[in-house]
């Protein structure tokens, strides 16, 4: 049976609160006829607080793509192996035992990818196989555990880590005065997580089925301009809007697996914003609470991409969470408009069994 293994999930130690940011964008863009518009917005968005991989004052500095891209390497380089040690651990597993590694970010770039480092330096083999993906956004999470059910259906008994690596505040664009693009700076935060896919063994999310959506015709509505600068976000008016289109799709996903989306047991979506998850429940018919992981990543640490999934299933975990054997599901939200759409169903142990596996951790113990 595959599983997906409870994620380990770090956040950088500079904080920035909702406060900060509305008093940040009054100093910065006093001038703008938008303004009030653009506080409404970032104040709508329910984040109380977001974590940053450089101080504030070195965030609003744009030294140059070159420079923001080798803060990337840099910090990815530092916070990667923390994340990476503690999913092994969590899945009960050696590097040596990892067949395939899917590294996820849109927030910096590098090629080869991290994971020839990740083989090199953190004990990986030799023949692990590599599966990089840049260009997917926020659905990447999604994307990524979907592509690791597959390879795990493909080569039964394989194990697979993800690695999500976001520093989506090295793309602040201090020049760029669009009312999204403000809205984005108050909405995105800075994370890094990992998790592995048992092909056997473990517990977690048994992982049953999974489906990939796109809305036609929606393909520039989420976007990068690549400038001089560095990478310039793009978001549409109407994204918010598309959960009415997304929802009959995952309706379709689980139908095609027996299930009905509307009355599953739990479910991980991707908090692109409070609206998403607002929509997403109305034309799902599902109660509001049932997303309150997904409403918790997006409260205190903001938007991370790729990683949100990773840690609104880590709070799953970590909470009182549902009976074994619970069905449920998984989505990942990003550019294309694309959805990546899993199923599962809950084998993971008790969250009292986690906090005492925590604590023989926090005291030199084995896990």
């Amino acid at each position: 049976m595959i599983t997906l293994c409870r994620p380990a999930v770090a956040v950088p130690e500079h904080v920035i609160t909702l406060d900060d940011t509305l008093r940040l964008a009054r100093e910065l863009h006093a001038d703008h006829d938008k303004l009030p518009l653009a506080l409404r917005l970032i104040k709508n968005t329910q984040v109380a607080k977001r974590h940053l991989v450089q101080p504030i004052e070195e965030t609003l500095r744009h030294p140059g793509f070159e420079e923001r891209n080798a803060i990337y390497v840099r910090e990815a380089k530092a916070r990667v192996p923390d994340v990476v040690s503690r999913a092994l651990a969590h899945a009960d597993l050696t590097a040596s035992r990892i067949d395939a590694i899917i590294f996820v970010s849109c927030t910096g770039f590098t090629m080869p990818s991290l994971i020839p480092w990740m083989i090199n330096e953190l004990g990986f083999r030799a023949d692990t196989r590599q599966l990089p993906i840049a260009q997917m956004g926020c659905a990447a999470g999604g994307a990524a555990v979907n592509r690791a059910h597959d390879f795990c259906l493909a080569y039964p008994r394989a194990n697979v880590l993800i690695v999500a690596c976001e520093f989506c505040s090295l793309c602040y664009q201090p020049t760029d005065l669009a009312v999204g693009n403000l809205l984005s700076n108050g909405l995105f935060g800075d994370a890094v997580a990992a998790a592995v896919v048992r092909g056997e063994g473990g517990s977690g999310v048994r992982l049953a089925s999974n489906g990939s959506r796109l809305v036609r015709g929606t393909e520039d509505w989420i976007s990068y301009a690549v400038r001089a600068t560095g990478f310039h976000f793009q978001l549409d008016r109407r994204v918010p809007a598309t959960m009415e289109q997304l929802a009959p799709e995952l309706r379709s996903v689980a139908s095609d697996f027996g299930w009905d989306a509307a009355a599953l047991d739990f479910y991980i979506i991707h908090a692109g914003g409070p609206r998403i998850l607002d929509d997403l429940s109305r034309f799902l018919g599902v109660e509001p609470a049932m997303f309150r992981h997904s409403r918790s990543t997006l409260t205190e640490y903001g938007n991370i991409a790729s990683a949100v999934v990773l840690d609104a299933l880590r709070r799953m975990f970590e909470a009182e969470g549902p009976a074994s054997g619970a069905h449920g599901l998984i989505a990942g939200f990003g550019p294309g408009i694309t959805a990546e759409i899993t199923l599962g169903t809950w084998c993971g142990p008790s969250a009292r069994s986690l906090r005492d596996a925590d604590n023989l951790t926090s005291t030199g113990a084995a896990t």
